[in-house]
């Protein structure tokens, strides 16, 4: 039976989780604004990478040069890279992209790579381990080095193990929808990007030159457009997972609320039978001691 000091000592400890889910909130909200300015900071130097390889291409074409292979001399096998969360409290987050994982994942996908400790133990739980597991960073600051640390993964994929197309599966906002997977191309660049890379006019009079080999320089353009994508993705990625945690935390906080108007109105009834049992007992005892004294 609930006694007013037990209701109490309920009260108190939804009093602390609830403060712990708005600070979970505030966290999270701060973090979606974060990753999206970090995204648009990319935009200015996307635009540069495209310029490049623009330059590059309508020089091949002027040559007479057909469209370059943007990926080394890799076979028909296939690698997937997976964005998940390393972090729990998101909801479906993680559910969302590893069924889109399992539905993409095939015969020819030889290599998984996935970034995020609760994707990768949910695949693995599936019966299909990561091959290579990379940890999320805890802030902004951290996503350079990860992206790098992923290039140079997905070079020594393509030398060692024939990897000759790679691809990248994560989930981002869109719309009301906190977490819609979405799939990318990282190699090889579709032929379709580089018909419009070709295409696109050059902002300037002049038409820029260059000296360095061209293998060089579209190696390096590559690498660079590799850069980008997957730093995109990643901050996309982050901003889903901070939005689907802000959402999951929003429910919790209103099922608390819910909860704790009901213990508070457990307590008040609890502490009015209390206060009348107490009463009736002050009564009772008045009446048992006039009586005796009559």
């Amino acid at each position: 039976m609930e006694t007013l000091e037990s209701l109490s000592d309920l009260l108190e400890t939804t009093g602390e989780i609830r403060s712990i889910v708005r600070t979970m909130k505030s966290l999270s909200a701060v973090s979606i604004r974060q990753y999206e300015q970090a995204e648009a900071a990319l935009s200015g130097y996307e635009r540069t990478v495209e310029l490049g390889l623009t330059a590059l291409l309508q020089d091949r074409a002027a040559r007479g040069l057909p469209l370059p292979s943007t990926v080394g001399a890799g076979t028909g096998r296939a690698a997937l890279i997976v964005i998940g969360s390393d972090r729990g409290l998101c909801g479906r987050y993680n559910g969302i992209v590893v069924r889109a994982a399992a539905e993409r994942l095939g015969e020819d996908t030889a290599v998984l790579g996935v970034i995020g400790a609760r994707a990768a133990a949910r695949l693995a739980a599936a019966g299909r381990p990561p091959d290579r597991v990379f940890f999320l960073p805890g802030a902004v600051a951290g996503l350079a080095s990860l992206v790098q640390s992923v290039i140079v993964e997905v070079d020594r994929w393509t030398r060692a193990r024939g990897i000759g197309c790679v691809e990248l599966l994560h989930n981002r906002r869109a719309g009301t929808a906190s977490a819609v997977p979405t799939a990318r191309s990282l190699l090889p660049i579709p032929d379709t990007d580089l018909r419009d890379l070709l295409g696109a006019g050059w902002p300037g009079r002049g038409r820029p030159f260059f000296r360095m080999d061209h293998d060089r320089l579209l190696s390096w353009l590559v690498r660079q457009r590799l850069f980008v994508v997957l730093y995109r993705a990643l901050a996309e990625a982050l901003a889903s997972e901070h939005a689907t945690r802000l959402a999951a935390m929003q429910r919790a906080e209103r099922k608390i609320d819910e909860r704790k108007d009901d213990l508070n109105a457990l307590y008040r009834r609890k502490r009015q039978e209390t206060i009348t049992r107490e009463l009736l007992d002050v009564v009772s005892g008045f009446e048992a001691v006039g009586g005796e004294g009559r």
